[in-house]
């Protein structure tokens, strides 16, 4: 029997959000209200409070118990994935190439999802307590470890990148409202939990305003005027060959370390991905400054629109195994 193949709603929300950005650039930004990086910050703010709301902790605890699962998930997600693409960096170094360069390795610093990757583990079969921990585990990491590798490039590549208020900023937007939410989490876990839909949605028109400001921006500075269609089909197999790569390299590992299947499905689904929603948070900190914000984000909006993808196929096929 075949299955008709439906687009994600929230991919083509995207595609449309680029064309508004091509068509009318810099709506509510500058002095135009409503002010959309006003509503952006704000947005950002309450989808991380929300984070912290949402988190379960006696099912984290329950996923703390194998720690070497644990151990390469993290090591694949912040260090695999760099360690793939930095011996490309003296090659583009100091070329037209060194901005796509920055983009690929932003998605390659990136903490992994969260909620697709639970799903996913779940429909495969896999250690469900173990992603939850994981991809929570990730997200923290991230907010410390993606801003510090970038910060080891954009400080010399002539971009403005002004750490301390950068970091001052992922403070005030990201890791206090997380932890307020983690304080409020048992009085209203409850509450959040009977209203995940609805939350997604806002975290996700959230995302759809920062992708039209970013590209905004990349379209009136006339950064895509200088990326040919050649260029963007090579981004593309690049972005793709690093998700195969890291895919099968994350599984021949777990293969090694003798892991069961369930902690292998875990392994190779929540290492292998990378999230959207932290890429299109973190790039609207990080590159505020920077003309050509757009670029940034192209790589991870590939990324996700394959993982979510492949992954469900590989996931459904292996859960028709159990």
């Amino acid at each position: 029997m075949k299955t008709r193949f439906i687009p994600d709603r929230f991919i083509i929300g995207m595609i449309i959000m680029i064309f508004l950005a091509w068509l009318v650039p810099g709506v509510g930004m500058g002095d135009r209200r409503p002010n959309l990086g006003m509503i952006i910050d704000v947005g950002i703010f309450m989808i991380f409070f929300l984070y912290g709301l949402k988190l379960n902790p006696e099912k984290v605890r329950q996923g703390m118990r194998n720690w070497r699962m644990h151990l390469v998930i993290q090591s694949v997600t912040f260090l695999l994935f760099p360690l793939l693409v930095l011996p490309f960096y003296p090659l583009v170094k100091d070329t037209p190439f060194e901005m796509l360069w920055l983009a690929v390795f932003f998605l390659a610093v990136l903490p992994s999802t969260v909620s697709s990757s639970v799903v996913m583990v779940s429909m495969a079969g896999g250690n469900i307590p173990g992603a939850i921990f994981n991809a929570s585990l990730s997200g923290m990491i991230g907010i410390l470890v993606t801003p510090l590798w970038m910060g080891l490039f954009l400080a010399g590549s002539g971009e403005p990148f002004d750490f301390p208020r950068i970091f001052l900023q992922l403070v005030v937007q990201i890791i206090l409202p997380v932890i307020l939410g983690l304080m409020l989490n048992r009085y209203f876990f409850g509450w959040i939990s009977r209203r995940m839909k609805q939350l997604s949605r806002f975290d996700q028109m959230i995302i759809l305003l920062i992708v039209y400001e970013s590209f905004s921006k990349s379209f009136m500075s006339g950064m895509f005027e200088t990326v040919s269609p050649a260029v963007l089909a090579a981004l593309l197999a690049i972005v793709l060959a690093l998700f195969f790569v890291v895919f099968f390299l994350t599984g021949f590992l777990s293969d090694c370390l003798r892991f069961g299947r369930e902690d292998r499905i875990t392994c190779q689904f929540a290492g292998s991905k990378k999230s959207l929603m932290h890429g299109s948070v973190f790039a609207a900190v990080l590159f505020s400054g920077i003309s050509g914000a757009g670029l940034f984000l192209l790589p991870i909006m590939i990324y996700h629109a394959f993982q979510l993808f492949y992954i469900s196929l590989v996931a459904r096929k292996m859960g028709r195994e159990t």
